[in-house]
């Protein structure tokens, strides 16, 4: 699938021959759209005002030709109907401007810049651009005015990236014309989404570990509430059930090095574990810089699995045997899926998933007889 939307030269000749409305789209086109509402339009905001749509023009670029009882009802109306100034919809169809906005959901850009970096560089690819938001709340209502600004500034759909269960995507109430894609939410959600296969992640990590030949496998989550640490913890426990093999305690973490090195100053003082699937990349690190400290050896006395194939993980020593994701491949998948929207007009739901790959290196080996 193409990453630039591709349209064939009899749909680009009628596009070209037939006038857009102020949303970008045909008429005939809109009224195609089935069960998709069609976003309210500035001839609708006059009809409800009853004044010409030149009028509901002058208000919205506050011009100082309206009556201020003309404008109170234009302004009235223009809230009842939820109605915006779709610029970014005009834009796209004369080809001007192409902009579509991110939005960072509980969490910082730190904790996510290869996602970031990659629905960024497919963006550019298509020759879209972006424009980027984050915030730290949990409420709908501040959610909500995020979008919403990015909507003002043009965009003409949202990638939202929210990882975290706390996060109530339905609750926001967004317009149902809008085009949303959800990047590494949840990965049962009925929204459009591009997710990773986490649970085959830690399916194969696990795997990887006992087809070694150890006795079980120990597991280093991350929060307790992100829907990337629930799916490494099913697909861990999914795989120990399978071959009749006790789970250890559950040991958690928070993505952070200095929580891995805890989880394996624990781990170092057991004798009995010998291999562990740490759930990230960075506490993997963490846990094996504890585990040298405690003149433990890797992998001859414990084997250990991180997740995310960070640039650091093939230069720790040893190197480390982890899950690589592929970030870029997400962004684009996001990027690909927000534009087939965007340009077709709908808002209905596709999945992509992203299978991860196990990358074996010299953190993990069979444990010593």
């Amino acid at each position: 699938m193409n990453s630039q939307p591709v349209r064939t030269d009899a749909a680009s000749a009628r596009a070209a021959s037939t006038p857009l409305n102020e949303n970008g789209r045909t008429a005939d086109a809109a009224s195609r759209a089935g069960d998709v509402p069609r976003p309210p339009s500035i001839r609708d905001v006059a009809k409800a005002a009853g004044v010409a749509f030149q009028t509901v023009s002058r208000v919205i670029n506050d011009s100082p030709k309206v009556a201020p009882d003309t404008r109170r009802r234009v302004l009235d109306a223009i809230e009842e109907l939820g109605y915006r100034p779709n610029a970014a919809a005009r834009a796209l169809a004369s080809g001007r401007s192409k902009v579509v906005g991110v939005l960072s959901i509980g969490t910082n850009a730190f904790e996510a810049p290869s996602t970031l970096d990659g629905i960024d560089q497919a963006a550019s690819a298509a020759g879209y651009s972006i424009l980027f938001s984050g915030t730290h709340s949990q409420d709908a209502a501040d959610i909500k005015r995020a979008v919403e600004s990015l909507l003002d500034q043009q965009a003409a759909g949202c990638i939202l990236i929210a990882p975290r269960m706390t996060t109530d995507i339905e609750a926001l109430e967004l317009p149902a014309h809008v085009p949303v894609v959800l990047v590494e939410g949840d990965p049962d959600t009925d929204r459009a989404s591009v997710s990773l296969d986490q649970a085959r992640g830690a399916r194969l990590a696990t795997e990887h570990l006992l087809d070694l030949g150890h006795a079980t496998v120990w597991h280093v989550s991350g929060p307790r509430d992100w829907y990337d640490s629930r799916e490494r913890e099913r697909g861990w426990r999914e795989v120990l059930d399978e071959r009749g093999v006790t789970a250890p305690p559950l040991l958690s973490g928070d993505w952070h090095h200095a929580s891995g090195y805890e989880c394996g100053r624990i781990i170092a003082a057991m004798p009995d574990a010998t291999a562990v699937f740490v759930a990230n990349d960075s506490m993997a690190l963490g846990l094996m810089h504890a585990l040298h400290e405690a003149g433990k050896s890797i992998p001859g006395d414990v084997s250990v699995v991180g997740f995310d194939d960070l640039d650091e993980a093939a230069f720790a020593y040893p190197p480390l045997t982890t899950l690589r994701q592929e970030f870029f491949e997400i962004g684009r998948a996001g990027i690909e899926t927000l534009l087939e929207m965007v340009e077709g007009g709908g808002t209905g739901a596709k999945h992509a998933v992203v299978t991860p790959e196990l990358i074996v290196r010299k953190s993990t080996a069979a444990p010593r007889a």
